[in-house]
């Protein structure tokens, strides 16, 4: 029996073009068992493809990924060397995901004396398994091809197609294979080929057929690892790119390599958002993406409501969680965050006739957040599975003990998390905003309802803890305080919610050693109960959840709590090679060299990726309110991270150039000319005074 160890998802080599995947190991084998293969549109189309030279497997010597969709791999064929101890034979393979597919290219190549004669085969099952059975380790046997008309193998299954050809080899059924004959003189080389393709009428989503929707930002800096990390991410987020098949102009990103590689509501729109000092052409797309499945009616079992945006679309035969159907509604935030992307996009210049057109949908968010985001009529935005089988949370952190007391306790729902009242408060301005600048009525209502909201948080929210106040976690379903120290109240940071003295009291608590001194920003604090640096949500860091916390406090003025969480991500970066995970371990950096692996992490993941341009943005400071005629440019102060000069981002569709020297002083050029720049100094607030304010307060 065969006990060799599964690699864990974070040791595999992945190829990615959406919505094709390959996971290979590192000599590029995909090997049946575990979670390799290649997936299509959440389908296994090939669960073997391992390529043998006289019935022996290369030895493994290098695995690179050379751009986005293309990896190469490197092994050495030491029983086919000549005298002496230098290597002379190797085995050159090179992988490109290309959308519908993939194509691979071997080489195999001599520098021996004497000529080389062999066989190389490649050995290929196919088992068609969906990918929720595939990550809960399962699988199904494989699928039997037969021989097509064109000289290659076909697979065929209720809608799929996988077809396999080979260029100058031929096709064997019993096993199934290719097989090559290789003669190489001395010194020779050969280049064998073959390529996966499929046809799925059944997909939902496909490959983004045109160039990116953002621009090609130059980013120089003293700090490469910056610089490192723009180009990787930008790159992984090319490859996540996916549009509708009756809608292929509206572009948006999966969220993330293997098992979210679809529309997901709150982590498009975040990485849409991040994006926007790139262009505004992602979020137009993602937004009305969303918008087309924006709910209608109220239904228990999907969590659908009237004006709700989706969390989640699959294929109708396939589902992650296999209790959850195929369109399914089980976020608390994406509603208010599709609100305050559509703002901030025409912040940025999203053309005004975009704008009009997504108005009606718009006004639709707005009534889901006073009709059916408050459960029991408190005035919160909460959720509670109704259905019994959906998401028992529903805020980002939507793991099932993801919502705990100080002391580890579990919270019961109905569950207000501190997040989406921030987010509903600037979601409630912010439309407003737009309502009032496109004569629509209802701007004083949802005024008047941000200020409501406002009030009511700041009476119920605030806790004290063993740094001192803080917003709690939640409210549960009692209305108590779920008085954990979390990174959720980053998130508030930035919305308007807090006042200035409570921004000082957020930003204190989240510099804090047991919040900050891992390679970014946990999830949780480390003196609570529940803590552990490698859960899912309770401990570990998060790259998107750091960006927006920094963002947060850059914004407010709190640019050494910024720089430091800066700091920890790019050195987090350098350590995965700039693919930055979905997330890692919480451990102390005194206690560990290198960020530790989440062992299941999606990588690439495209909140994640994104948060390199939120990192890059905070440290240049530019934020256009083109409507109004004008933009802020105001970097961190002291330059942190060194010089940087970004050329190439967009304000109104034109390209914009920022650079901030050494000393920290910023220059712009190229806004458009109806785009003023003005001045607005940032004013902290002395943080023992917020805290003795909020102290009395209580």
């Amino acid at each position: 029996m065969n006990h060799r160890r599964q690699p864990h998802l974070h040791d595999l080599e992945l190829t990615v073009l959406a919505p094709t995947v390959a996971l290979s190991d590192r000599g590029g084998q995909l090997r049946p068992g575990g979670v390799q293969g290649v997936f299509h549109a959440d389908r296994r189309v090939l669960s073997r493809a391992v390529v043998l030279v006289d019935g022996r497997e290369p030895e493994p010597a290098s695995a690179a990924l050379d751009a986005s969709g293309v990896a190469r791999f490197v092994g050495l064929l030491p029983w086919l060397d000549g005298p002496g101890a230098d290597p002379t034979v190797r085995l050159d393979r090179t992988r490109r995901a290309t959308g519908d597919g993939l194509v691979e290219v071997i080489e195999v190549s001599s520098r021996a004396a004497t000529p080389v004669r062999a066989t190389v085969t490649l050995e290929l099952a196919c088992d068609l398994a969906p990918i929720d059975l595939v990550r809960g380790g399962g699988g199904i046997g494989a699928w039997p091809p037969r021989l097509a008309e064109f000289d290659g193998l076909l697979w065929t299954d209720d809608g799929i197609e996988v077809a396999v050809t080979a260029a100058d080899g031929r096709v064997e059924l019993d096993p199934v294979r290719l097989v090559w004959d290789v003669d190489l003189p001395p010194g020779g080389r050969a280049t064998l080929r073959w390529r996966l393709r499929v046809r799925d009428l059944r997909a939902t989503m496909t490959a983004a057929p045109r160039p990116v929707e953002w621009s090609r930002v130059e980013v120089t800096a003293d700090d490469r690892r910056l610089s490192r990390l723009v180009e990787r991410s930008l790159a992984d987020l090319r490859s996540l790119r996916l549009v509708d098949h009756d809608a292929p102009d509206d572009a948006f990103v999966g969220a993330g390599v293997p098992w979210y590689l679809t529309l997901f509501g709150r982590d498009s729109l975040w990485a849409a958002r991040m994006l926007l000092p790139l262009g505004t052409e992602l979020a137009g797309g993602t937004l009305r993406a969303l918008a087309r499945r924006q709910g209608r009616r109220v239904d228990a079992r999907t969590g659908e409501a009237p004006g709700k945006i989706i969390h989640e679309v699959r294929r109708g035969d396939v589902t992650m969680d296999p209790r959850l159907p195929p369109l399914y509604y089980g976020t608390i935030d994406a509603t208010p965050l599709w609100i305050s992307v559509l703002h901030d996009a025409w912040l940025w210049g999203l053309p005004e006739p975009e704008v009009a057109a997504l108005l009606p949908h718009l006004e639709r968010a707005l009534g889901w957040l006073s009709d059916h985001g408050d459960v029991d009529g408190d005035g919160f935005v909460e959720y509670i599975d109704h259905s019994g089988r959906g998401l028992a949370n529903q805020g980002w952190k939507d793991s099932g003990d993801a919502v705990r007391f100080r002391d580890g306790r579990l919270a019961r729902p109905p569950i207000a998390l501190v997040e989406v009242q921030g987010y509903a408060y600037r979601a409630a301005l912010d439309g407003a905003a737009l309502l009032a600048a496109f004569g629509r009525p209802d701007a004083d209502r949802w005024e008047a309802y941000a200020a409501a909201l406002a009030e009511r948080f700041r009476a119920r929210f605030w806790v004290d803890g063993p740094t001192g106040p803080f917003p709690a976690l939640a409210l549960d379903a009692d209305k108590r305080p779920v008085d954990a120290l979390t990174s959720n109240i980053g998130h508030l940071l930035g919305t308007g919610l807090l006042s200035g003295d409570e921004q000082a009291l957020v930003a204190d608590r989240l510099a804090s050693p047991a919040m900050s001194d891992g390679f970014g920003l946990r999830t949780m604090s480390a003196l609570d109960g529940g803590y552990n640096p490698l859960s899912y949500h309770c401990g570990s860091i998060w790259p998107h959840d750091t960006a927006i916390a920094l963002a947060g406090l850059a914004r407010a003025g709190f640019d050494e709590a910024a720089a430091r969480l800066a700091e920890g991500l790019l050195a987090a970066a350098e350590a995965f090679d700039y693919r930055v995970p979905e997330l890692y371990a919480g451990d102390d950096r005194t206690a560990v060299t290198r960020p530790v692996p989440y062992p299941s992490a999606c990588r690439p993941q495209a909140w994640s990726a994104a948060a390199a341009i939120t990192v890059l943005h905070a440290a240049l400071g530019l934020d256009p309110d083109v409507p109004a005629g004008r933009a802020r440019l105001r970097p961190l102060r002291g330059a942190p991270l060194g010089a940087i000069s970004a050329r190439g981002l967009r304000v109104a569709g034109r390209p914009v150039d920022v650079a901030v020297d050494r000393a920290g002083n910023a220059t712009v050029v190229g806004l458009p000319p109806s785009v003023e720049l003005v001045s607005e100094p940032v004013t902290v607030p002395a943080q023992r005074d917020a805290r003795s304010s909020v102290e009395e307060r209580a």
